[in-house]
């Protein structure tokens, strides 16, 4: 009974660092006045890329028979595609959600349906591995980019 309670301790300890650990990273939530919004555009836009590279390798390594290292690597990619997916959900919601965008400001509309599609894009490629649903994240992350700065991206990231 004893050794059952101390692995669900461990068990749930791993659970809430893992879980809180992404949502860390995306900012302090302490109102500190320090905020890098061009600097989380280009973190899931550097998210988004891994998610394309993943979904290449994913299909690529799907296209052949494949032995135990095949099968390691095909893994691998599923889990770093994912990972990246989560990352870009996780900006939006613990930092522009959370943080940045502002009920009243006069285009939180358009900006609140901007950060939704990117949310919900993230989650489509998480659901596939047609590199159609990266474009479309790509995407949702400069038309979020245009509807909460007001301008057109100048990013180096492109496919």
């Amino acid at each position: 009974m004893l050794r059952n309670l101390t692995f669900a301790a461990v068990c749930l300890t791993a659970f809430a660092c893992t879980s809180s650990a992404s949502v860390a990273l995306a900012h302090c939530q302490v109102p500190c006045g320090i905020y890098g919004d061009q600097l989380r555009f280009e973190q899931m836009l550097e998210d988004e890329h891994t998610i394309s590279k993943a979904q290449m390798e994913i299909n690529a390594l799907s296209s052949k028979p494949l032995d135990a290292q095949g099968h390691n690597q095909l893994a691998r990619w599923v889990v770093t595609k994912e990972q990246h997916a989560q990352k870009i959900q996780d900006t939006i919601a613990a930092y522009f959600m959370a943080q940045r965008i502002k009920p009243d400001s006069a285009n939180y509309g358009k900006v609140l349906m901007s950060a939704h599609a990117v949310m919900v894009q993230a989650m489509k490629c998480k659901q596939s591995a047609d590199p159609a649903t990266a474009k479309a994240l790509e995407k949702s992350i400069f038309d979020l980019y245009r509807a909460y700065e007001g301008k057109e991206p100048a990013f180096e990231h492109s496919h």
